[in-house]
């Protein structure tokens, strides 16, 4: 399974403002650290200020802050609220599902026994603990000085 740039950089965004508290950093801040698309990190970041993860402050001074407490953020909370699509295979959707042997397959349970587990890991895991080593990290992102 592979997660989605949405959930990426959802989660890039999420650790930046974890380890830079002190400062407002704005879209072009992050995407410039990470060497991502700006336009596309705009609709990320609307997404997480839309589900409460970030606060977006309006304004000449303005950026942007995580809206929780880091260690309040659940990393398969996120995941599931960035992630439009588990379906890992074609028989998780009733809808769509055209396998013949669908109905005496184990393959659809196996892997939703393998999601439940991995989205159960990240569950034990939050932006905290994500933000570990803080001090390589925030100099890998070049966080030394505050962000223009």
């Amino acid at each position: 399974m592979q997660l989605t740039s949405y959930s990426d950089y959802s989660l890039r965004v999420l650790l930046y403002l974890a380890l830079n508290p002190e400062a407002t950093p704005t879209i072009k801040d992050i995407a410039a650290n990470y060497d991502i698309s700006k336009n596309h990190l705009m609709k990320v970041v609307n997404n997480l200020t839309q589900t409460g993860y970030v606060e977006a402050i309006r304004g000449r001074s303005g950026g942007l802050k995580l809206a929780r407490n880091p260690s309040d953020i659940v990393l398969g909370e996120v995941i599931r609220k960035t992630e439009g699509d588990f379906r890992i295979v074609e028989c998780f959707d009733a809808k769509t599902n055209t396998c013949v042997i669908a109905e005496d397959c184990r393959l659809k349970h196996i892997l939703n026994e393998a999601l439940s587990a991995f989205l159960g890991i990240l569950d034990r895991y939050t932006l905290d603990d994500l933000a570990l080593p803080q001090a390589s990290l925030r100099e890998a992102l070049n966080l030394t000085h505050k962000p223009s």
